[in-house]
Formats: structure tokens, sequence, C-alpha cells
């Protein structure tokens, strides 16, 4: 393996160090019990560095990759189901001895730490007060192990499997007219604003046109466009547009209008989590990712969403009663008439001409600019006398004054022919 040591950047990344999907990553240092601040600690990085590897935003190079990977090597293949098998049932759970770490990178007692078995979970019934999510709390289960999800919320939730030898065109108008109608009713379940839905979903789904190579090799294609249109649906900018600023209508039907009134008011971040880990029927682990929180802050939402929807609707305070009826919601028939793929795939692409001529012609005006300012600048700096003013007040300056011709005259005579004068007079003594 080919390696610079100063820039840090690397050759292709062989078998031996290819890393896991960003949610794989979050996964396997979850399965073996470490926080991001020990494993930043353990790869000499911050904290945001980790977050950014474990979200995809960045991806370590050089020997930091190949520590990060076996790092990472130590964790079990099937405990993807922890949090809803032996965790949900308060069976605490073995984690895996950490990888060896490599000679490059400080061990730290912090991680040796970690290595330990964790707590078992608390199960969501003992909980009396759920309340906002602390970060460094152990995660509990927010219900016993679920049944199995129908085809169409978990179809919604993953995605189809994308066929061979299809155009990016091809690929994408397969995945608009796939996901687009079901993202559209989601996003309205998140704001209950039909237009807003609409807007939310063109504009994710122009978004991932612009970045359809990256969209094209991730392994949820659906899970990247969903998460963009949840975060524009739930921005708080849209407050301030008159045409958002009130929900819709309610349903006519009593038991979805009480529902989607009860969703409407948890916060934000409380309802996106009940409804991915409810309704759609991600696993926690997941659920938490896609809403870039902590396992323990996401367990800590549900609670709090759950006790307060079965508050207000006391037939859906079992976890199973409310994840069935969302479930039943999200997967009804969607009725948003949508734009064609085409016309959603234009419009980005006129978009980024937009974009791309308006930094070019700022670019061109700034230089043109510069040039001008290069050109008429002066070369050297002439200071710019003041002229003088009357200033009243000031008093007359002493010393002779200035002679006149007769006195000029007689100085001249005075000094040229001195006169003695009288002869001095010596008093006599008496």
């Amino acid at each position: 393996m080919s390696q610079t040591s100063r820039g840090g950047d690397t050759a292709p990344p062989s078998t031996a160090t290819a890393l896991p999907t960003p949610k794989e990553r979050r996964r396997l240092r979850e399965a073996l019990s470490l926080s991001e601040e020990q494993v930043a600690e353990a790869m000499g990085v911050t904290k945001a560095t980790v977050k950014a590897w474990e979200t995809g935003r960045s991806a370590p190079r050089g020997r930091k990759r190949e520590a990060y990977a076996q790092l990472l090597s130590g964790a079990p293949e099937d405990v993807s189901e922890e949090p809803r098998g032996a965790a949900a049932a308060g069976k605490p759970s073995a984690a895996p001895a950490l990888a060896p770490t490599p000679a490059n990178v400080r061990p730290k007692a912090a991680v040796k730490r970690a290595a330990k078995p964790p707590k078992a979970p608390s199960r969501p019934e003992q909980r009396k007060k759920p309340g906002p999510e602390p970060e460094g709390a152990p995660a509990p289960a927010p219900g016993p192990e679920r049944e199995p999800e129908p085809e169409s919320v978990a179809g919604a939730a993953s995605g189809p499997a994308p066929e061979p030898g299809l155009t990016p065109e091809q690929a994408f108008d397969a995945l608009y007219g796939y996901a687009a109608p079901g993202l559209v009713h989601q996003a309205y379940l998140l704001t209950g604003r039909r237009q807003l839905s609409r807007e939310a979903v063109e504009h994710a789904f122009r978004h991932a046109w612009e970045h359809w190579p990256e969209v094209a090799t991730d392994a949820d294609p659906v899970g990247w466009v969903r998460a963009v249109a949840y975060e524009y649906a739930l921005s708080p900018w849209h407050r301030l547009r008159r045409a958002h600023r009130h929900p819709d209508a309610p349903p006519t039907e009593a038991a979805r209008r009480a529902l989607l009134g009860a969703l409407l008011d948890l916060p934000a971040p409380y309802r996106r989590t009940v409804l991915l880990y409810d309704g759609l029927g991600l696993d926690l682990p997941d659920t938490a990712a896609e809403t870039e929180a902590s396992t323990p802050a996401a367990a800590n939402r549900l609670l709090y969403a759950h006790a307060e929807i079965g508050r207000k609707l006391p037939e859906l305070a079992e976890p199973e009663a409310l994840r069935r009826r969302l479930a039943a919601l999200v997967a009804e028939a969607p009725t948003a008439t949508l734009p064609g793929a085409r016309a959603v795939r234009g419009g980005s692409e006129r978009r980024v001409r937009r974009m791309t001529r308006a930094v070019v012609g700022a670019t061109a005006v700034l230089a043109c600019l510069t040039a001008l300012t290069a050109v008429t600048a002066p070369t050297r700096y002439i200071p710019e006398i003041a002229p003088g003013q009357t200033v009243n007040g000031v008093p007359v300056r002493g010393g002779p004054q200035q002679l006149g011709e007769e006195d000029v005259e007689l100085r001249d005579r005075l000094r040229s022919q001195p006169n003695p004068g009288p002869e001095r007079l010596i008093p006599a003594a008496e």
C-alpha cells in the first residue's frame, strides 16, 4: 500500500483498509460500547471528526484509515438486532474484545474501559417520567420485540434494488417514481402542510440529481433522499413564509385527525424519530443515525413521544398499538400529484446552470474591479495641504513691527553717520 507521509493522501484503498458504510460504522462502534469521545481519543482526532466519519461527510486517510478499520473489525456481525432482542428483554449483551490498537495510535485507558460489557438497559415500563434526552445515559429499549412490518412499509424504508444496465436518467426516474409519492405522504405527516411536503420532496430529488454519483452508490438511496426531504420540511425558516405559517385543514376522519394532531404537537426531532422508528420500522441505531443523535437520545425521544401520545390518545398508550396505527397510516396510498421525473431533473440542471453563471459572473466582475483598481490607484501618496482659515480670538503676535520707508532711511543714516552727542560733563568735586 503506497502512502504519502506529508499530505496524508493515499492510493485507492485496498480490501484490507476498506471501511463499511457510515451507518455501519456507527453500529459497529456502539456494538463495541464505545462513545464518540473514546474513539476520538484513541484515534488522536476530535469528536467532530468521528461524527463526520459516521455521517459520511468525510473519511479517514492513511494510517488513521488502517487504525479505524482495525478498531471496527472487533465488532460482531449479528448485533444489528440487539436493541430489540436481548436488550429489549433486559439481557446484557457481551461486547467483544477491542481490536488491538496499531503502533502509530496512542492507546488510551478510556478505550480499555469501554471494552467491558455494557449494563442491561431498563425497560420502558420502568421509566416513570420520560423527559429530555441525556446524551450520556444508557439507551433504554422503547418497546418489546416488534412484529414483522408489512412489505409496503419495509420497501418504502429500504428502497428498490438497482437494476444493472440503466443510465443515470433511467435510474433516477425509477427511484423518483418509486419513492416520491410515499415521501410526500410522510412529509405531510411531519408538517401537516401538503404544499410544503411536495416542495420538500421536489427539493430533495433536485438535490439528489445534483449529487447523483453519491446517491447511486449509496446503500440506501431512499434513505438519502428521505433525510434531505425531512430536513427541508422541518426547517424553522418556513414559519416566516405566509403560505406555510399555519397547517392545512385536518382530516375529516376523527381517528386520523386525532393521531395527526398528537404528532404535530410533538417537537420536530421527537416527531421525526417516532415516525422513522414506529412508522417506517427502522432500527433504533439507524433511526439515531438518520436524526444525527446518539442512540440513548433517540431512545429517550421515543419514550417521551410514546408517553405524550398515550396521554392524549389512551387507546394508543401501548407501543404496539401505536406502531400498528402509524405503520398503517404511513402505508396508505398517497394522493399527491407530483411533476414528472424529467421536469425535476430539468429543474435541477437549470438551477445548477444558473448558479454556475452567477458564480462566473460574480468572479468576472470581481476580476474587472480588481484590475480597474490596480490601474487607477496612485503609485505614491501625496498629502493634501488644507487651505488656511481665519481664526478669531488669537492674540496679536508680539515683536517689532515691520519698518516703513522713513524708518529704513533713518536707520541707514544713523548707521552711516554716528552722532557721538555732546561731550560728557565730568562733575567737579566741591
